[in-house]
């Protein structure tokens, strides 16, 4: 007889042999022994989780004479007659090459006749997501309709490309992958069957490059077993799987960690040059970077690494040096570098950019590398070595920083004078020391009164630059927040030589004009040169001169006549 591959070999017959899927088991079981079968089954999930050989032993078990447990015994004159491949009454159909409109034609014509041997007629359906729309519009009613005697099972791995009018017609059961725990206990089942001997670290990485799947574990086990002569090790499961030496890939991933770019690149040359798969690589790297953060977070590691104690030993030594932030900022590189590999018309090129990344934080502006590089300058500081700083290429103006909303650009630029004709202030600024002086030190300072001024000059030049100074004098002298904010949104002007500052809302006049307001403007003018008669307070609608003035002066000329303020 041919060899068969180790999971058709294992194959399960009957359903206590399935691994896990106990939430679908329990129902066919249950509708087996009450004899309560559907018409329509849809079994969808992950390759390789049971879903054939579900449908398989299902299909059986209905027609077994005697079944046991809801599966079926295998030595009935049905089952017997069920295991030969002729037999018509339990049909397989690939809709991946079976998948037209005439197909199902011809399916809807054979269901209308009736069994051979058993009591049903199943029809397995596998990958039924690949049938065309109008295959599946001819399968439509002779689904929700079959004869008493047929049963559909439809199997699908893609279960969102089925049309919703099909779904409704079926009964829905979802496989789940299959935990790494249940496929070590499986594989060392199948292993010991065989008289193969392992090593424990083998068989879990077996399970673990399974992914979940009973088939592609077997798979690649069926392989490990011809490759190793003798005794099944994890040397020998890494070489067929063609993983990088393990001590090999912990010094490229430490260097990629550390920042030493040149040790990383060599690495990685030298991994190239053996033939390694740039593809096989990234997937390396990225695990190596999982376990590092499982060792670093959890604290039963090394069981959930299964790793033997050498590797194990080194990925804890890597784990002790290295930084959070930079084990998290690499693994996203080179999780997206996976991602953009597969349109890459150089992947070595690609996978090259993607170490100097993660070596280079310094050359990045993310937030992670900020990180990383403010964790390395507390780590030196911590430890007391020397912290070298870079001197910067080029010179780099900072702007001023922005203090009050909305402020005119004249008033954050204390260095640029307003263009009159000859300067009128002096804005020496004064910077008081932020060491504290002892109590013993303190000597008794002398302050100078504010300098007169003696200019009489009317107020020439630039308004704009002018109303400027006069906020930059006010901010510094008057120290009035309220105040501050309502000579912002004032209007301004030169007109005779007089700088007007103009309101049209009378709230406002009047908070300038009161007694604690007035002087602090005043204050702020002659700070910048300009006496009280080179400035007005105005009200948009009143005249420039005093107006309370010039009532008295009208009083006074016109006595008999009485004059109404309105």
């Amino acid at each position: 007889m041919a060899y068969l591959a180790l999971y058709r070999t294992f194959r399960p017959a009957t359903l206590d042999e399935v691994v896990r899927q106990e939430h679908i088991v329990t129902v066919l079981k249950n509708q087996i022994k009450t004899g309560k079968i559907g018409h329509a089954y849809l079994f969808c999930g992950p390759r390789g989780t049971g879903k054939t050989s579900i449908a398989k032993i299902f299909a059986a078990a209905i027609n077994c004479e005697n079944p046991i447990d809801g599966s079926p015994c295998g030595k009935c004159a049905t089952c017997l007659a069920l295991q030969d491949p002729a037999n018509l009454d339990v049909t397989e159909i690939d809709a991946a090459s079976n998948n037209g409109v005439d197909e199902m034609r011809d399916l809807r014509e054979k269901v209308q006749y009736p069994p051979v041997s058993g009591k049903y007629k199943v029809y397995i359906v596998d990958e039924v997501h690949m049938l065309s729309p109008s295959a599946f519009n001819a399968l439509l009613k002779t689904l929700e309709e079959p004869p008493k005697h047929a049963v559909f099972v439809l199997a699908t791995t893609e279960a969102h490309k089925i049309p919703a009018t099909i779904l409704s017609r079926c009964m829905r059961f979802d496989f789940k992958l299959i935990p790494q725990a249940d496929l070590e206990k499986r594989l060392k089942g199948i292993l010991h069957s065989i008289g193969k001997g392992y090593e424990e670290e083998a068989v879990q990485a077996l399970a673990r490059a399974g992914a979940g799947s009973v088939r592609d574990m077997l798979s690649l086990a069926d392989t490990c077993v011809s490759y190793s002569s003798g005794k099944l090790t994890y040397a020998d499961v890494t070489k067929v799987l063609g993983n990088a030496d393990f001590s090999s890939l912990a010094t490229l991933c430490a260097a990629i960690l550390s920042g030493d770019t040149g040790k990383a690149l060599s690495a990685v040359e030298d991994f190239l040059a053996e033939g390694k798969s740039v593809g096989l690589l990234l997937a390396d790297v990225l695990e190596f970077f999982n376990a590092v953060a499982i060792v670093k977070n959890c604290r039963g590691a090394k069981n959930l690494l299964a790793l033997p104690d050498a590797d194990f030993a080194l990925v804890q030594s890597v784990a002790k040096e290295v930084d959070p932030h930079a084990l998290l900022r690499a693994t996203e590189i080179f999780a997206l570098a996976e991602l953009d590999l597969k349109f890459a018309s150089s992947p070595r090129v690609l996978f090259e950019t993607s170490v100097m990344k993660a070596c280079m934080p310094q050359e990045d502006y993310d937030i992670e590398s900020l990180l990383v590089r403010i964790s390395s300058l507390e780590e030196k500081l911590k430890n007391g070595s020397p912290v070298v700083v870079d001197s910067p290429k080029q010179e780099i103006k900072t702007p001023p920083v922005k203090e009050v909303e909305d402020l005119p650009p004249e008033a954050y630029f204390d260095d640029v004078p307003p263009p009159m004709e000859e300067p009128i202030f002096d804005e020496t600024p004064y910077f008081p020391s932020q060491t504290p002086i002892k109590e013993a030190e303190k000597k008794p300072v002398k302050i100078d009164p504010a300098p007169t001024v003696s200019v009489k000059k009317p107020v020439t030049g630039d308004a704009k630059s002018t109303f400027g100074a006069f906020l930059r004098a006010l901010r510094r002298t008057g120290k009035n927040g309220v105040l501050f904010a309502v000579c912002m949104d004032l209007d301004y002007a030169i007109e005779d030589g007089v700088f007007q500052l103009i309101t049209d809302s009378d709230t406002m006049y009047k908070s300038m004009t009161r007694e604690d307001h007035y002087p602090l403007i005043k204050r702020a003018f002659e700070e910048i040169g300009v006496t009280e008669s080179g400035f007005s307070i105005q009200l948009k609608g009143k005249p420039k001169d005093d107006f309370a003035k010039r009532m008295a002066e009208l009083k006074d000329a016109f006595p008999d006549t009485k004059i109404e303020i309105k």
